[in-house]
């Protein structure tokens, strides 16, 4: 159940943040694909983050500062892997690309910018640090009922999605920008 809890904690947090980032950009814009406020890409992030760093780097008997070069070099890598693969996989199985990076100057296709690798690199050192030690007692928290509520919800989310992903009766914005190359 925890990392489940981290999975819908994460990609909350993570549709919270991109939506209000999105505010000053480009107000009509949301985090994500799906109708509810979550971004699944976020919660698989932390959730590699967290496994990658518990089974694997805080094994590692080297000194502190290699250890932290060694989680944003991995990181940074993994994220970025993880956002191609995101980005591919949204394009050929919904039909939407809720980002593109074509237009950006350091872009590797559409799916990855070196520039934001390196934001995910610095982030990821934040989020081991300093962002997932704090919002970890709030996960370890929450009610088996919780999360089994959690994992209904996305379900239904996730059938709206498959079944109306242009709006249907509950139309968003977020849904207006399959094909949009602004990001």
């Amino acid at each position: 159940m925890y990392y489940i809890n981290c999975f819908f904690m994460y990609s909350v947090l993570g549709f919270l943040t991109e939506s209000f980032i999105y505010k000053f950009i480009d107000s009509a814009r949301h985090s994500g694909f799906l109708y509810g406020p979550i971004t699944p890409i976020y919660g698989i992030g932390a959730i590699l983050i967290i496994l990658i760093n518990k089974k694997i780097i805080s094994k590692l008997k080297i000194n502190k500062f290699f250890i932290i070069i060694l989680q944003f070099i991995i990181f940074t890598i993994l994220l970025t892997l993880l956002e191609f693969i995101g980005g591919f996989l949204l394009k050929e199985l919904l039909n939407m690309e809720l980002w593109n990076y074509t237009n950006k100057e350091y872009n590797i296709g559409k799916y990855i910018s070196l520039d934001l690798a390196i934001v995910w690199g610095i982030f990821s050192i934040l989020f081991i640090y300093i962002i997932h030690p704090f919002i970890n007692k709030f996960i370890k928290k929450i009610p088996r009922k919780g999360t089994y509520l959690f994992i209904i919800i996305f379900i239904i989310d996730i059938i709206f999605t498959i079944w109306c992903p242009y709006g249907g009766s509950i139309t968003t914005t977020r849904h207006k920008f399959i094909g949009s190359n602004n990001y």
